[in-house]
């Protein structure tokens, strides 16, 4: 199964509700980081995608359809040409919002995951930490002018290696209809899923 749809933009970015949009939409699965904490195999494999080394991307996306947020954001160029006749989804936001969400959430819990007693968590946070942070942000995740430029910078990048008919720029506050014009799917008559908030990712994080 190839995929239809890629994500390219950051996490915190309306990701895990557009995890659950495309899902609703048939695009099931949709991969995302969540499914990685699933998947103890996965984590072998995208350790040896940020050590550079060759992917088996069929393999690492057997039965999944879509795949937003990272890990995969990090990897949009392999995906791309990986999959030629998937579309492309761009999330992003207004990005000082961005920034202090990333320091809200997963910022602080791979930090805390780094110096967990559970050999597990450092695992992941280990290559996790060096994917987002190290490489994806640049090593800026504490400078917040240089970390938005880095942002931008993504956004743009995206934006001028696909074709317009291939990319869709969203935001979560767009709702169903770009994202179903863009897919070709009929809009739902449900609200479109906003989940993940900063205030529902610290409870998670606590329990």
């Amino acid at each position: 199964m190839a995929l239809d749809v890629i994500g390219a933009g950051f996490g915190r970015t309306g990701t895990l509700s557009l995890k659950r949009a495309l899902e609703q939409l048939g695009f099931s699965k949709c991969y995302h980081m969540s499914e990685v904490f699933r998947h103890d195999d996965h984590v072998e494999r995208w350790e040896a995608a940020v050590n550079g080394d060759p992917i088996d991307w069929d393999e690492l996306f057997a039965g999944y359809r879509a795949t937003v947020d990272w890990p995969s954001a990090g990897f949009w160029r392999e995906l791309v040409v990986r999959y030629p006749d998937a579309k492309v989804i761009l999330t992003t936001r207004e990005p000082h919002g961005w920034f202090r969400s990333i320091h809200n959430t997963i910022y602080p819990t791979s930090v805390q995951a780094l110096e967990s007693d559970d050999p597990r968590q450092r695992r992941w946070a280990a290559w996790a930490n060096e994917l987002i942070w190290e490489r994806d942000l640049e090593g800026h995740v504490n400078d917040e002018s240089a970390a938005i430029e880095v942002f931008e910078r993504h956004a743009a990048a995206v934006q001028a290696a696909l074709p317009p008919e291939r990319l869709l720029v969203f935001q979560a506050t767009d709702g169903w209809e770009p994202l179903c014009d863009f897919l070709g799917t009929p809009v739902p008559a449900e609200p479109y899923p906003l989940t993940n908030t900063t205030e529902e990712f610290q409870e998670r994080s606590r329990r």
